[in-house]
């Protein structure tokens, strides 16, 4: 399920004497609304640079505040995103580098082109490799889909594959990196935690680091916001691809701040490197204008790039953390036929009305049930399933839902199918929701399970991990 440049700098440890506590904690849940602090400045084990401010552009009208006007009256997004910045600034912090590139369809400017285009055709700028994460450089794979090493036909470079089932974690190989001096990661992540392409980024860097390489990475916006945070804890020994970060499941960052706060953290938390190799880390986080934590994507006003196969709007990204746990054992799928992923939901042995019943009584805030009917072109009847609405963003927590559907399942199923699941199904949940004191408490009292016991420990470890991750902060 997809699923800053300062040698010798500090190492970070603002969660190092609360670990005891917190590496338990750092689960899910906890939604907080509560108004961000100013921006602070960038902590030390990574640089922010100073980039110039991009030409005067008139002011955002008053009708319509997600679109700025630039200097030839060009309607833009009020975000410029870090690809933006890095080329109001000239590129300054590429030049005269040879860089690699590690993106996908989703890396774009606020214009919609390519990261891949705006660097290759940039001024004294030598991009010199791509490469690719789950579902290959183009979005053309599916999930957990291996690919080798190619030349793209596009561009005639070479595009390296971190995900070709012998490289572990995402890590590229020193072959990989051997031509290059920087590599760039512009990758666009939907803040929760089990989705590749933010612990892609974590296994690039510590591999970079490693080989003296420097990490650029060009920040995007979390599309939940920075202020929603929420979900289960992973133990440390369910680490995996999908669980590269100790923090929520949904965990209110950016990538460049998760960046900036694996570098500064010992592992499992932060970077697998030694004390040397961190202490000449190179890392450069180009900052994002315009963004404040408080924004969902639709107020950006920029376009949303499908990210994945299923992840092709920003519906399904908000609907990837509700439903997606719940979805792995216990006979609920998402989608309705083939479409809605992730917002919508089915049993084959609930009656089409009993999910929207059985949720509405549940009272979970923020969140409305409706039934719907999507045509299917292959039997030629309409599929109908239960899009789950979320009606007060503020108040909606992202993750609860998939607690009660594990619960349904085992009372709906004549047996507890997590006391019966195979192995591979039990590696599955467990590396994906990180908890084995829940699977085992699922395991001995199925459809008796205390749900809201849970939820209230997620909410409280999260509003401990929120308090604290501010220290990361860079909007």
């Amino acid at each position: 399920m997809s699923r800053s440049q300062m040698p010798g700098a500090p190492r970070l440890s603002f969660l190092t004497p609360l670990l005891p506590l917190l590496v338990p904690l750092l689960g899910l849940f906890g939604c907080s609304a509560t108004k961000p602090p100013a921006p602070k400045p960038a902590t030390a084990g990574f640089v922010i640079p100073n980039v110039t401010p991009p030409p005067t552009t008139t002011p955002i009208p008053a009708g319509n505040p997600l679109i700025n006007f630039g200097p030839g009256g060009e309607r833009l997004p009020v975000v410029m995103l870090g690809i933006d910045v890095l080329e109001a600034d000239g590129f300054a912090a590429v030049k005269g580098k040879r860089i690699g590139l590690l993106t996908h369809p989703a890396g774009v400017n606020r214009r919609g082109i390519s990261t891949v285009d705006v660097l290759r055709k940039a001024p004294g700028v030598q991009l010199v490799a791509l490469y690719a994460v789950e579902h290959g450089l183009y979005n053309q794979l599916a999930d957990s889909t291996y690919f080798p090493d190619a030349v793209d036909p596009r561009t005639g470079l070479m595009v390296f594959s971190l995900y070709t089932g012998k490289t572990r974690n995402f890590r590229p190989t020193p072959a990989q990196l051997k031509t290059i001096d920087a590599l760039v990661i512009d990758l666009q992540d939907i803040g929760t935690r089990s989705y590749t392409f933010s612990g892609a980024m974590k296994s690039a860097m510590e591999i970079c680091f490693e080989q003296g390489k420097e990490v650029i990475v060009l920040d995007r916006p979390n599309p939940l916001g920075g202020l929603k945070v929420g979900g289960p804890p992973i133990d440390a020994d369910l680490m995996t691809d999908v669980g590269r970060f100790r923090v929520p499941y949904v965990h209110g960052l950016t990538m460049g701040e998760l960046a900036g706060m694996s570098l500064a953290l010992q592992a499992p938390g932060g970077l697998a490197i030694s004390d040397k190799t961190r202490s000449r880390a190179r890392l450069t986080v180009i900052p994002m204008r315009g963004w404040r934590r408080s924004m969902r994507w639709p107020e950006t006003g920029l376009a949303f790039v499908p990210t994945s196969t299923r992840i092709r709007d920003f519906s399904s990204a908000q609907g990837y953390p509700m439903t997606g746990l719940g979805c792995i054992i216990g006979g609920f799928s998402h989608g309705v036929g083939n479409q809605h992923s992730f917002r919508g939901i089915d049993h084959p042995k609930f009656r089409d009305d009993t999910i929207e019943k059985e949720l509405r009584a549940l009272r979970l805030p923020g969140l409305d049930y409706r039934r719907i009917s999507v045509p299917n072109a292959k039997s030629g009847k309409p599929a109908v399933g239960t899009y789950i609405e979320i009606r007060d963003y503020d108040d909606w927590q992202p993750c609860d839902l998939n607690l009660w559907l594990m619960k349904f399942a085992c009372k709906i199923e004549p047996r507890n199918p997590f006391a019966n699941a195979t192995t591979a199904k039990r590696r599955e949940w467990l590396i994906h929701v990180g908890s084995t004191a829940l699977w085992n408490d699922l395991v001995a009292k199925g459809a008796n399970i205390d749900v809201n016991a849970w939820l209230k420990q997620w909410h409280e470890q999260a509003k401990i991990y929120q308090q604290q991750s501010q220290k990361f902060w860079l909007y």
